[in-house]
C-alpha cells in the first residue's frame, strides 16, 4: 500500500494525540496516524506501549479508565469525534473489540449476538447469516452457552458480535493474544477476507508482530506512548530493531539480558 498519505482516502486521522491518566501521568504523547478507507493497519508494541489507549481514545472509552484525552484530534471522514461518548461513536461505525470481558459467559452465542440487535441496520437475519457464513463454528454452537467456548471460538464470538454493530471500522485489540498459531492464522484469514468482501476498514493493536504484518497494509510501532517508526509490512521487517525486538531474530539472540537492555537504549529507530 505505501505510504497511507500518497492516494487513498483517509477514513481515521489521529493528530498529535496525548492522552492522560489520573490528570498527572502521560500515556500517550503526540500520537499521529492515518487508516486508509479498505485497509488494515497495525499498530504494534509491547505492553505499556500505549496501543490499547489509543484505541479506547478512538473509541470513546477512556472515562471508565479515569483518562482523558489533553490534546490533539481524532477525525472519522473528517468529521471530529473528541468528546463523543461511544455509543456516539459506534453509531459512526467505529467498533471496538476490546481485549478482555468480550462475551457474556452466562448467555448462549446466539444470545451474544443478538445482545447488540437493536443496534443493527437492515435486515438481522441476513446480518447473523452473514457472522455464520465467516464463523460456522458460532452457528455450530449457538445454543450453547458461550462460557464454555474455547479461548479462539470466544475471540470468534467477539467480533462477530462486532459485526452485528455494522461497523465501518473494526478495532480488535491482541485479536491473537493466548491463542495457538493455527487458530490465529485462521483469524487473520477472516479479518482479510472482511476487509476484501465487505469492504470494511481495520486497525487492530498486537504484540504479535509476525501476526500482524503478515496481514497489515502499513503498521505504526509504539514505545513509551510514542510510534517511533511506521511503514509497510516490508519496510518494517527489514528493519534491525524491528526484527531484533519484535521478530526475536538478529543481534539480540547472541546477548546477554544486560547486553540487550543496554542495547535497547540505543536503538536505532532515527537511524
Amino acid at each position: 500500500m505505501g505510504d497511507p498519505v500518497a492516494s487513498e482516502k483517509i477514513l481515521l486521522e489521529v493528530r498529535k494525540l496525548e492522552v492522560v491518566y489520573h490528570k498527572a501521568s502521560m500515556a500517550i504523547q503526540g500520537v499521529s496516524l492515518k487508516v486508509p478507507e479498505r485497509s488494515i493497519v497495525a499498530i504494534l508494541g509491547v505492553n505499556g506501549a500505549g496501543k490499547t489507549t489509543t484505541l479506547r481514545a478512538i473509541s470513546g472509552f477512556l472515562g471508565s479508565d479515569n483518562a482523558e484525552i489533553k490534546d490533539g484530534s481524532i477525525l472519522f471522514e473528517g468529521r471530529k469525534l473528541n468528546g463523543k461518548l461511544p455509543h456516539e461513536i459506534a453509531r459512526e461505525g467505529v467498533i471496538l473489540v476490546p481485549e478482555r470481558q468480550k462475551i457474556f459467559e452466562t448467555l448462549t452465542v446466539k444470545e451474544n449476538l443478538l445482545a447488540g440487535a437493536g443496534r443493527i441496520k437492515g435486515n438481522i437475519k441476513e446480518t447473523l447469516d452473514r457472522v455464520y457464513f465467516y464463523f460456522p463454528v458460532l452457528q455450530k454452537k449457538s445454543n450453547e452457552v458461550a462460557g464454555y467456548l474455547s479461548g479462539g471460538e470466544r475471540q470468534m464470538l467477539a467480533i462477530g458480535s462486532a459485526l452485528l454493530c455494522t461497523p465501518r471500522l473494526l478495532m480488535p485489540d491482541e485479536f491473537s493474544l493466548g491463542l495457538a498459531p493455527l487458530i490465529a492464522d485462521s483469524l487473520s484469514a477472516v479479518l482479510q477476507s472482511l476487509r476484501d468482501d465487505l469492504g470494511l476498514t481495520i486497525l487492530l493493536v498486537e504484540q504479535n508482530a509476525m501476526a500482524a504484518l503478515k496481514i497489515a497494509d502499513y503498521g505504526y510501532i509504539m514505545e513509551n506512548g510514542r510510534v517511533v517508526f511506521e511503514g509497510t509490512p516490508q519496510k518494517l521487517m527489514s528493519h534491525e530493531d524491528v526484527q531484533e525486538f519484535y521478530l526475536g531474530i538478529g543481534e539480540a539472540g547472541s546477548k546477554s539480558y544486560r547486553d540487550v537492555k543496554q542495547y535497547s537504549r540505543t536503538r536505532r529507530w532515527w537511524g
